[in-house]
């Protein structure tokens, strides 16, 4: 027992080595054990299926509303990397933005830039520089991995490592449920994978980063989260809090950071 308790930690110890990477601007290290390759693609299949399975809105206002703030982030988002160099980290992207009808306050982002915003969120989202929050919110933990951090997490922890493609070919509907709930697409699946402090306060700061370069003035991140804040306080329990809770701490660290962005990413 001994020996091969010894030999899982040796293995182990090779896997963090050799899949360590670093979010962007925090160069936090991140344990990534699933090729970048598998997860964009295994993330479109899972988009599409979700996309024609439930019902897309006909919100023309909200629509064009999703559209354009959607591709002022992916603008920022691509000049940011192009800007430091890295490019590359967003090859294979393909960005799509879709509103569903549906009464959840919730928005969410897969790898590749595939975005979901539900028409409940647009009743607390009420201005373009709230959507602008979400949508650059969400989008930063597509690019920062975290979901990537969470399946590999859940890999190693529930089919002893196995890659994401033998192990949805073992247990399909296990693992699509796994994925499903570590993007916050958790309301017809009966529980969810709450992202952590760690990744939360990264997808705060990375998201006003890219709002900023976006045109939108970072004041807005902490507008928005006091509002959502106050929102859940009035006895409303939106899924998009379910997924990422907020909180007083939360907002003091954005204001932290709030002049720093405004001084290195915001111009008028």
């Amino acid at each position: 027992m001994f020996v091969i308790k010894k030999a899982l930690s040796i293995i182990f110890l090779i896997i963090f080595l050799i899949s360590c990477s670093k979010a962007p601007i925090s160069n936090r290290r991140q344990l990534i054990i699933i090729p970048n390759n598998t997860m964009l693609s295994t993330s479109f299949n899972q988009y599409s299926e979700f996309i024609s399975t439930n019902k897309l809105s006909n919100d023309k206002s909200g629509n064009e509303r999703l559209q354009i703030v959607g591709n002022k982030i992916k603008n920022a988002v691509e000049g940011y990397y192009a800007s430091i160099g890295k490019s590359s980290e967003l090859q294979g992207f393909s960005w799509e933005f879709n509103l569903i009808e549906a009464e959840d306050v919730n928005a969410w982002c897969m790898p590749g830039g595939k975005i979901v915003v539900y028409t409940g969120l647009l009743k607390v989202a009420t201005t373009e520089e709230d959507l602008a929050v979400v949508i650059g919110h969400e989008v930063a933990h597509a690019v920062a991995k975290h979901g990537s951090e969470r399946m590999s997490q859940v890999l190693i922890t529930n089919f002893g490592g196995a890659v994401l493609t033998e192990a949805i070919k073992d247990k399909p509907s296990e693992v699509q449920a796994f994925w499903m709930a570590s993007y916050g697409v958790g309301t017809n699946l009966g529980y969810i994978l709450p992202y952590s402090r760690t990744h939360e306060y990264e997808a705060d700061y990375l998201g006003m980063v890219f709002m900023a370069r976006a045109g939108y003035h970072p004041y807005y991140a902490v507008r928005f989260w006091d509002k959502m804040e106050r929102y859940s306080a009035s006895g409303n329990t939106p899924e998009f809090l379910s997924t990422h809770p907020t909180s007083t701490n939360r907002i003091k660290e954005l204001n932290s950071k709030y002049q720093e962005v405004v001084k290195k990413h915001y111009k008028e």
